[in-house]
């Protein structure tokens, strides 16, 4: 996980609390207690990359690195929850996390590509 802003306004610090995108620059350590905490070091499964970190390698969603790891653990809950979402969808869900390089076209194309590459549930 990566310290940004330290206020919770950046997004950077984002990690996935009982599956949910959390800034984890203001929770403290005693309230997670039980929960499962998802970073960003722990989103890959051994070797292989979660598909959300390989859609954004493959479509240059990284740029500078500092918005990367809050932008996919909040992709990755959005995919979770429906892994199908609409541009709006993705747009809304990623709104509140801070990118200053791409303008999020690329970020939003690899949240799409990587929900293409998810099997929808029925």
């Amino acid at each position: 996980s990566k310290d940004g802003c330290g206020l919770g306004a950046c997004g950077s610090c984002t990690v996935l609390l009982n599956g949910l995108p959390t800034r984890s620059c203001i929770v403290l350590t005693a309230e997670l207690e039980g929960s499962e905490v998802t970073t960003i070091e722990g989103l890959a499964d051994g070797t292989n990359l979660d598909p959300v970190q390989e859609s954004f390698m493959e479509k240059g969603a990284v740029q500078c690195g500092f918005c990367t790891p809050g932008m996919i653990l909040t992709a990755k809950a959005l995919l979770d929850r429906n892994s199908q979402p609409s541009k709006e969808e993705v747009i809304r869900s990623i709104s509140s996390n801070l990118c200053r390089c791409t303008g999020y076209k690329k970020i939003v194309e690899a949240v799409e590509a990587a929900s293409s590459t998810e099997t929808p549930t029925t």
